[in-house]
């Protein structure tokens, strides 16, 4: 008798504990909580976050909101749970973010981007050439950032051609900053003109521009971006032992982590392969879509990315509501 009181006891706390569980984890939601994005301002973080947001709302029945603002802003955010999710994180990039991590305020989940990367790149016709456009190799040796110091001349400036033109971010960006650093570092700073263009509208439209006329162009880009899906272009190499691959993660609050655990579970399986997201983002541009539109034509074009993500009854339901 007591045996089997004992083991009566034990499956009731058992099964306390397993609802409580499940409680835990549908709780947030079903209390009627938004889970609070941050309102990227980039193509990628904005299609990320709004593919997130449909998952969310269509397959678990979330209410999604979003706050607008700079990165700092959003991570300060995120940091005293005023928002819950981050979603593109480019790790290492922000002391705001490496400080409320270090507090415990924040996690970094999943890998919503593999291959993300940054760094200096020319057209590929500039160093293999383009037949179809009767255009030659224009640098066959360019494999290196330190081979630019014999070819000045091939991306002349036209302003002072007896240099060659280096596009650098804008001035004030991070990478502006690093990109200027560089041109000293490997000597180019008086054989290349270091321009800061006003804008990253204004960088993609002069790329984009000199593409399309087969002319050679040196700029330093990162992907994942429209450009970057719209062109063909070569990374030169830097020195041995430098990486610019960019870790990305999903940013969330403490509290979120805590308290959703069934969400979590789905954003830190979140992954879209580079060159597909790259090629919707140059879709976007061309086809000027807005972000939250192409979201659901890309959960309802590619079912094999997504359902990775979620159990059956889960994707049914957002296949469903697309």
């Amino acid at each position: 008798m007591k045996y089997r009181k004992n083991l009566l006891a034990s499956l009731l706390t058992l099964g306390v504990l397993v609802a409580s569980a499940s409680s835990q984890a549908a709780g947030w939601c079903d209390s009627g909580k938004p889970v609070k994005f941050a309102g990227l301002n980039w193509e990628s973080g904005m299609l990320l976050t709004d593919i997130m947001k449909i998952v969310l709302k269509e397959g678990y029945g979330c209410a999604t909101d979003e706050l607008v603002g700079n990165t700092i802003i959003l991570e300060t955010a995120l940091a005293s749970n005023d928002i819950q999710v981050f979603g593109e994180e480019w790790m290492e990039r922000s002391e705001v973010w490496k400080k409320a991590a270090a507090a415990g305020k924040v996690i970094a989940i999943g890998s919503p981007i593999i291959g993300a990367v940054q760094g200096w790149y020319v057209p590929r016709y500039v160093v293999e050439g383009d037949a179809k456009r009767n255009k030659p190799a224009r640098a066959p040796d360019l494999k290196t950032v330190a081979d630019l110091s014999k070819y000045p001349e091939v991306f002349r400036d036209a302003e002072e051609p007896s240099k060659g033109r280096f596009y650098n971010c804008p001035a004030g960006w991070i990478c502006e900053q690093e990109n200027t650093e560089m041109l000293k570092d490997y000597g180019l700073e008086n054989t290349f003109i270091n321009f800061r263009p006003g804008t990253g509208a204004a960088l993609d439209a002069a790329v984009l521009s000199s593409y399309k006329r087969g002319e050679p162009v040196l700029f330093y880009y990162w992907s994942p971006t429209p450009l970057m899906g719209q062109i063909d272009a070569i990374r030169l190499e830097e020195k041995p032992g430098v990486d610019k691959n960019v870790v990305t993660k999903v940013g969330i609050s403490k509290a979120f982590n805590e308290q959703a655990p069934e969400l979590v579970a789905v954003l830190e399986k979140v992954n879209i392969p580079i060159e597909l997201l790259n090629q919707n983002l140059a879709r976007m541009t061309k086809e000027r879509i807005e972000s939250p539109k192409l979201a659901r034509i890309f959960l309802k074009e590619h079912p094999e990315v997504w359902h990775a993500w979620v159990d059956e009854a889960v994707a049914s339901k957002i296949q469903a509501a697309l």
